[in-house]
This record gives C-alpha cells, sequence and structure tokens, in this order.
C-alpha cells in the first residue's frame, strides 16, 4: 500500500511540473508542425489509423517538372520518409493529395496530371493505379479533390473540375458518377473541395469554392447532400454560404458536430455550427493570416483534427512564396470526430 501511495504521489508531482497539454491551449493558438520542401506547395493533411501523419506536394502554378512526393510524419511534427510518386505527365499540371487509409492500411491518393486514384502501400512502397476519373461531356476536365468513406465502403470522391461527386465500389473498380447538379459547377474553375460523410446523419457534407449562378458568383457554399435507403443520393440543400471571394476548401468535423473549414481565398479558418451557424473566424481580420506563429496562414486547404488541432496545408497557391509551404497545427479546444475506416474498404 505505501509503495503505491509513494507512486500515486510521484505521479501527481509529475502532473504539476508537466507542460500544458494541446487541449489546455488557448483556442486558435497556431504552431508551425511541420515545413514542407521542394516541390512544395502541400494542398491536404491526412491523420492515419496509425497516429501518423502524410501530406504531398501539389501544383505549382507557375509549373515545373518535378514529380510529387509523399511525405510520413510522427503526430509531434519528426519527418519520418518519402516517396516519390511514379507514372504522372509532368508536362501537365500535377499533384497528389493523401485523401483516406484503406482497410488494408495503404494511403488512398488523388493523383491530378491523370485523374487517377491510387493506393500506396506503406511497408513495400508500391503505388497501384485503383481507377480513372472520366471526362464527362460539357464540363471542364476531371480533378479529383476530396474523397471520403460513405455507404457500404464505397469510396466517393469530389471532382474540382466536373460538377459530379464519384462512387467507386468498396472492392474496387469503375468509377460511376453517383450524384450530378450545377450547383457543383465553379466559376473560373473553382470548384467542389471538401467531401465528408456524415455516418451519424447519413449524409454528405460538400464544400463548394464559388458556383456559376450570377447572383451568388463568388459566393462559397457548405451542402447536406443525404443518402436514401437505396443508396441514391437525395436533395442538396445548403447549410451555410460564404463570404465573396472566402473560396472554402477542406474542413474538419468535430465531436460536438462542429465544422471547421479553411478559407482559401481570405487565409482565415470559419467555426460553423452543426446548423451551419457562423461562431467566429480565425483571425478576424481576413488576407493578411496572421495567426500568432511564424508562418502566416497562406491559402489553407483543408483542416484535418488531430486531437484537438486542426492540421492545415498551408499551399500559397497565389502568391508561391515557398518559406509558407507548411503544415499548421491550430488548437480548437475540442475533440476531432474519430477517423472510421469500414472493414469492407479494401479497393483492389
Amino acid at each position: 500500500m505505501i509503495a503505491r501511495l509513494l507512486a500515486l504521489a510521484v505521479v501527481a508531482a509529475l502532473a504539476l511540473v508537466a507542460p500544458a497539454s494541446a487541449a489546455e491551449a488557448p483556442p486558435w493558438e497556431t504552431r508551425v508542425f511541420a515545413r514542407i520542401g521542394a516541390p512544395g506547395f502541400p494542398a491536404y493533411v491526412h491523420v492515419a489509423p496509425n497516429g501518423r501523419v502524410y501530406a504531398a506536394t501539389y501544383t505549382n502554378p507557375m509549373g515545373d517538372k518535378i514529380a510529387s512526393r509523399v511525405f510520413e510524419w510522427t503526430a509531434s511534427g519528426t519527418l519520418l520518409r518519402s516517396w516519390t510518386v511514379p507514372g504522372q505527365d509532368l508536362g501537365k499540371p500535377h499533384g497528389v493529395q493523401v485523401a483516406a487509409s484503406d482497410a488494408r492500411g495503404r494511403l488512398v491518393l488523388l493523383e491530378k496530371s491523370r485523374s487517377r486514384v491510387l493506393t500506396l502501400n506503406l511497408r513495400t512502397g508500391r503505388f497501384k493505379v485503383q481507377a480513372t476519373l472520366p471526362d464527362l461531356p460539357g464540363g471542364g476536365r476531371p480533378i479529383p479533390n476530396y474523397a471520403t468513406w460513405g455507404p457500404g465502403g464505397a469510396l466517393f470522391v469530389s471532382d474540382y473540375g466536373q460538377d459530379v461527386i464519384w462512387r467507386i465500389p468498396a472492392a474496387g473498380g469503375t468509377p460511376r458518377a453517383w450524384f450530378r447538379s450545377k450547383k457543383l459547377a465553379g466559376a473560373a474553375g473553382f470548384g467542389t473541395t471538401g467531401l465528408v460523410y456524415d455516418r451519424a446523419r447519413r449524409s454528405f457534407l460538400v464544400s463548394q469554392q464559388t458556383t456559376t449562378d450570377p447572383r451568388d458568383l463568388l459566393r462559397g457554399h457548405l451542402y447536406r447532400l443525404p443518402v436514401r435507403a437505396d443508396g441514391s443520393p437525395g436533395p442538396l440543400t445548403t447549410l451555410w454560404t460564404s463570404g465573396p471571394l472566402d473560396l472554402p476548401d477542406g474542413f474538419g468535423i468535430a465531436r460536438s458536430g462542429n465544422v471547421y473549414v479553411a478559407l482559401l481565398g481570405t487565409n482565415q479558418v470559419v467555426r460553423l455550427g452543426p446548423d451551419g451557424r457562423p461562431l467566429g473566424r480565425f483571425p478576424q481580420a481576413p488576407l493578411v493570416g496572421g495567426n500568432g506563429s511564424a508562418i502566416p496562414f497562406d491559402s489553407p486547404s483543408n483542416a484535418t483534427f488531430l486531437g484537438t488541432r486542426l492540421l492545415v496545408a498551408n499551399q500559397s497557391a497565389i502568391l508561391g512564396t515557398t518559406a509558407h509551404h507548411a503544415i499548421l497545427a491550430v488548437e480548437t479546444g475540442e475533440q476531432g470526430a474519430p477517423l472510421v475506416v469500414p472493414r469492407k474498404s479494401r479497393l483492389r
């Protein structure tokens, strides 16, 4: 008994002198999680079930001939290893986003130059082509942008260049246009971005940077898209409408149901309630991106939860400032919703 009491006292003493945890940090406190090397331009951060963090390099708006890379970090931001993506068309705009993990433990990658869905085996380093998104008539070229596991373990993929959400069977196969709407058509190429399946409400949340509606031309949206009992899409409804040129991009969902959306255009993160009601923006002043860290927000492109922090890819897609290519960690004060990888989501 005495030994146990002594052990308890030691634990209590350590707790008194331990540094404050991330959960005790003030809301919106921002730190640099990791800097991104060449070719730069990170656009999405994925936190995998193994507890590690992954991101890849995306499109250089000035053009380059450098193949994209996938990076792996510990949860504390220590770089472990990287892979070079094969088979890209380096003569076209090219880039990769790490979108998900499958039930086999592989990373699911979205490759821009050939409009492909790939997997990366972390043990062997092998890349495998899972699907190529079709080029639909009457729209732009296909650009796979975000992906999420939906009902039955199928993979659903948003398309930045076409007004469609794709469905790929859980066991792999040919992509099918699952949902099309003019509300997913973007102006000047700024189309559909984030996509997350909300299992509790059996619906998708979808972020849209702009629309072609002349009455709403410069504003983005967060939509809700229900899934009917037969697996078909229900009616698309608007949860939130952004300000002009906010350009909402990827987002993360907290356990509370709050949604944190990265605003690529105004260099901010907005917090929305489960009903889409705005609860605050950070920083309050748009455009300058000042967040208290060594690197300001510069085209923040996603918001992925790691515990209570948001990991935000700082893309610098407009200015192309290489010193701003980084992953930033933003404290929210609340836990993110748990990551779910369906057992059937094995692809090929």
